[in-house]
């Protein structure tokens, strides 16, 4: 069995055209195919989906990461979406034929290169982190880039448990970090990045859902410096609410870290729910990069019981989720298995 590697960079750009096409086409390495790019102007920044043989994909990762961070400005940089660098995250992601373990040693190797290559402080989280402490993005993340000069420049350990501190490149603030800010490598299951749309300009009620569908839940109290915090409804979910200055409306902006936990069907009816509640109906939903078959199937089952065949299932969850709010939804590019039988003949 061919060993296939997916990895899912996240540069902090999404306005400048021509400065992603010069990011993507530093990918194009022999082995590796780009599977879909997919700026958003109102979160600054765009997701690009690579698949092919690990060597292949490593290599591209590393070209096409050199490059985002020799073109990004994060001086400049403001958006909707949390983020810490120029690379933002770059998660490698088994698909067939190779364990978690070797994608985690993949992650470790590029990240190390493109601190060597370009001086900027790199991160590992996920599975190739270095310590427990360190698997948590969001611990990695914590304060976006503008908390990171803060971070670097605080008196305090420096081993591989400290959060605040890279893992390869400077460990203090140099002119080279304020540019780049942290860029954050790593290696996990499957994600699927999904978005449901909410009819209202300031995000007030989709920020309230955020807060009552992910799974660490949401802050109820505070007394004397403690914290009362209550459990979320949906496990492996990370979510908040965000607003789209372009069109108008806002989104319940979600990870969902484990589909065979909770897929899209699950996350859409439940901010469905809770958006009916306040007297709003969503409007959609958006898939950011691609999504396993199977949690399109499992839609597909619920909106149309009575069919079997997979194409009409796949079509019947893009209309019950609405996810040509934004335009068509393009199935053989945007279903994994699909988009890589198409690249890969």
């Amino acid at each position: 069995m061919n060993a296939i590697v997916e990895c899912v960079p996240n540069i902090s750009e999404g306005r400048d055209s021509g400065l992603i096409e010069a990011v993507v086409a530093a990918a194009h390495v022999d082995g590796c195919t780009v599977l879909s790019v997919e700026p958003d102007s109102d979160y600054n920044r765009t997701v690009i989906t690579l698949a092919g043989r690990p060597e292949a994909v490593a290599e591209a990762a590393r070209a096409l990461s050199i490059e985002a961070i020799h073109r990004i400005d994060m001086r400049t940089h403001s958006g909707e979406h949390p983020r810490l660098g120029a690379v933002d995250v770059c998660p490698f992601i088994p698909i067939q034929g190779i364990t978690m373990e070797e994608c985690a040693r993949l992650a470790a190797d590029v990240a190390e290169k493109v601190a060597s290559d370009t001086g900027a402080p790199v991160f590992v989280y996920g599975e190739g982190a270095s310590h427990p402490t360190r698997k948590k993005l969001s611990n990695l993340r914590k304060g976006e880039y503008e908390g990171l000069e803060e971070r670097m420049t605080e008196d305090g350990a420096t081993n591989h448990t400290d959060t605040r501190r890279p893992d390869f490149g400077p460990k203090h603030w140099t002119e080279q970090a304020a540019r780049s800010g942290g860029c954050t490598f790593g290696a996990r299951p499957v994600l699927i990045a999904y978005n449901v749309n909410i009819p209202e300009p300031d995000a007030a009620v989709a920020k309230m859902i955020g807060t009552l569908v992910r799974g660490s839940g949401r802050i109820v109290a505070r007394h004397h410096g403690q914290r009362l915090r209550v459990p979320g409804m949906l496990d492996s979910v990370q979510g908040m609410g965000v607003v789209l200055e372009q069109h108008g409306i806002s989104q319940v902006s979600m990870n969902l870290t484990d589909a065979s936990t909770c897929g899209v069907l699950h996350a859409f009816e439940t901010v469905k729910s809770l958006a009916s509640d306040h007297g709003l109906s969503v409007t959609g939903s958006e898939l950011v990069g691609l999504v396993p078959l199977s949690s399109m199937l499992e839609a597909g089952r619920w909106y149309a019981p009575d069919e079997d065949e997979e194409g009409a299932l796949v079509q019947a969850a893009v209309d019950g989720l609405g996810l040509d709010a934004f335009g068509p939804f393009e199935s053989k590019s945007r279903i994994i298995e699909w988009a890589l039988q198409e690249a890969m003949g």
